[in-house]
């Protein structure tokens, strides 16, 4: 029986050290950090990540400042106020919630968002920082987390094999470029990969970014691997994951839960990258 990854716990401890951050920062500069969240159009789950940001904000002592534009707001719209944004004192961090509406172009928008102030790490700015291996960008908040996740496992990273299934910019390829940074042997698999399972069942670490349900069955897990699940997948009975849970947690060593693992550490890294951008800019 796999052990548990407790991404709630975690999560809440890394929010602690973040408030004493920002209650510092507060006291030395006599302001919040500041987050700007920008959401466009009405997209129901997007509106839920939001709030649950704007709370974390409030649990951290961070100033969060929210704005909605209608869906059919123009990409001009978008930049003018991220722009604004940019040049705006009072804000550390900006983050554009995702997706953005068919005539918005999601690579142009995130582009415009000032590095320093690029709290969800996907300016192509921070983005090749990590890939180079360089300090001082911040990092995607989903495989920072992911990393902090692992470690807490106390299980080695160096010298292990991690197979990442999904190629995404957002955790696919960090979270692969993360992991050569801790010193493993990193497989990516995707949806051209021919005899998954081969790559799946050797892998140490075994992270599911694919965005379907149940994909990652007991049979294609190796004894003893830490699993890290990723998926945020919704139907009529709930919120699942990329992995069989129910199974795969015979199997594995240790396993992450959907909800309760990823996601809430997703979060805290966010304000983690916010108020290092805060303290690091000033």
């Amino acid at each position: 029986m796999a052990e548990l990854i407790d991404g709630k716990k975690l999560a809440l401890k890394i929010k602690g050290e973040v408030r004493v951050y920002a209650e510092k920062f507060e006291k030395t500069l006599g302001r919040k950090v500041g987050l700007a969240v920008v959401k466009v159009g009405d997209d129901p789950a997007s509106a839920i990540y939001v709030r649950n940001k704007v709370k974390a904000c409030d649990e951290c002592n961070v100033q969060s400042f929210t704005y909605f534009l209608n869906g059919d707001s123009s990409q001009a719209d978008v930049i003018a106020l991220i722009k604004k944004l940019n040049n705006d004192n009072a804000v550390d961090g900006i983050l554009v919630q995702l997706p953005l509406p068919k005539h918005v172009d999601e690579r142009t928008v995130l582009a415009e968002i000032a590095p320093q102030k690029d709290a969800d790490g996907f300016h192509v700015v921070n983005a090749g920082k990590l890939f180079l291996g360089e300090s001082g960008g911040s990092v995607a908040c989903t495989p920072r987390g992911i990393i902090e996740l692992i470690k807490s496992t106390d299980q080695p990273i160096a010298g292990k094999h991690a197979v990442v299934v999904g190629r995404s910019n957002i955790v696919g390829k960090p979270i692969a470029a993360l992991l050569l940074q801790n010193d493993a042997t990193v497989t990516v698999c995707h949806s051209k990969t021919k005899n998954l399972s081969d790559f799946t069942k050797n892998a140490d670490i075994l992270v599911a970014a694919v965005g379907k349900k149940n994909f990652i069955t007991a049979d294609m897990v190796k004894p003893g691997a830490i699993v890290i699940d990723v998926g945020m997948n919704r139907d009529e009975s709930g919120l699942h994951g990329d992995v069989d849970f129910d199974n795969v947690k015979d199997v594995a060593g240790y396993i992450t839960p959907v909800p309760g693992g990823v996601g809430p550490m997703t979060v805290a890294m966010l304000l983690l990258n916010t108020v290092c951008g805060a303290t690091s800019n000033e």
